[in-house]
């Protein structure tokens, strides 16, 4: 009798497109501080790890996600990290969830639109169709 083997897949979750790094802490303990509205908006949960991906210059690292002041803004980059960002750089701050194959087929991530002081413009939950091309 054969076996039946779980698989399971790596998904996207929770993304912050386009945040901009409004402080850089080197003497702190780690992490990354995010305003806890866009915490919640993009379903990222203090504690859980996260991966920071610089578009300015192309740094790309893992750390953990901590709230910072709801609608403070605040996506502060600390401890080693800091040394990989800087004020003003633009980043995209991403979560990751694993599912079955089956959970997958009626999954969407949440996708939050920042402006340039990383307030919500918009949240999605798929990939425009003009950005996916």
């Amino acid at each position: 009798m054969e076996k039946s083997v779980l698989m399971e897949i790596t998904l996207l979750k929770g993304k912050l497109h386009r945040a901009r790094v409004t402080h850089t802490e080197v003497d702190y303990e780690g992490s990354c501080a995010i305003d806890e509205a866009l915490l919640e908006a993009s379903g990222i949960r203090e504690f859980e790890e996260i991966h920071l991906w610089n578009v300015t210059n192309g740094e790309r690292l893992v750390t953990y996600a901590i709230k910072a002041a709801r609608g403070s803004g605040i996506v502060s980059v600390n401890g080693s990290a800091a040394h990989r960002a800087s004020v003003g750089d633009v980043l995209i701050i991403a979560a990751f969830v694993r599912m079955s194959e089956a959970e997958a087929e009626h999954y969407a991530p949440s996708l939050v639109y920042v402006g340039e002081d990383n307030s919500i413009e918009r949240v999605g939950h798929a990939i425009p169709a003009q950005q996916a091309a």
